[in-house]
């Protein structure tokens, strides 16, 4: 990904905060790469938790099937970063892609991604 992520016009948008804790902190000094994986994750769990009904979550399970992240800007410690996320137009059957952009407090990029799920129906996997 070259360009800077943003929702299309009229694309409902899901957004939350992190504030990273000392143990996401590495040894440079900022938020670990490996911790943004986690909040891509969290993002696409909170998103489908905020918007789908108890009983449609029970039916299925997510499978990530690919990850593509940019890092652009160092997270330091005691910022909060502000974490969106939507999904593509148009899923591919049970496939589709989540684009999920976290900035820092100044507004710029941190990270973007990329990523690729997979819905499976629970009671046949």
């Amino acid at each position: 990904m070259s360009r800077l992520l943003e929702p299309p016009a009229g694309r409902q948008v899901f957004s939350r905060e992190f504030t990273p804790a000392a143990s996401d902190i590495d040894a440079n000094g900022h938020v670990n790469n490996v911790v943004y994986v986690r909040w891509i994750q969290d993002m696409a769990t909170s998103h489908w938790d905020a918007r789908q009904p108890a009983e449609e979550q029970s039916k299925w399970a997510w499978i990530v099937l690919r990850h593509e992240i940019d890092y652009r800007r160092a997270l330091m410690p005691g910022e909060t970063a502000t974490a969106r996320t939507w999904v593509a137009e148009a899923p591919e059957g049970p496939r589709f892609d989540r684009f999920v952009r976290i900035d820092g407090p100044d507004g710029a990029m941190c990270a973007q991604a990329r990523t690729v799920w997979c819905m499976i129906e629970q009671a046949t996997g």
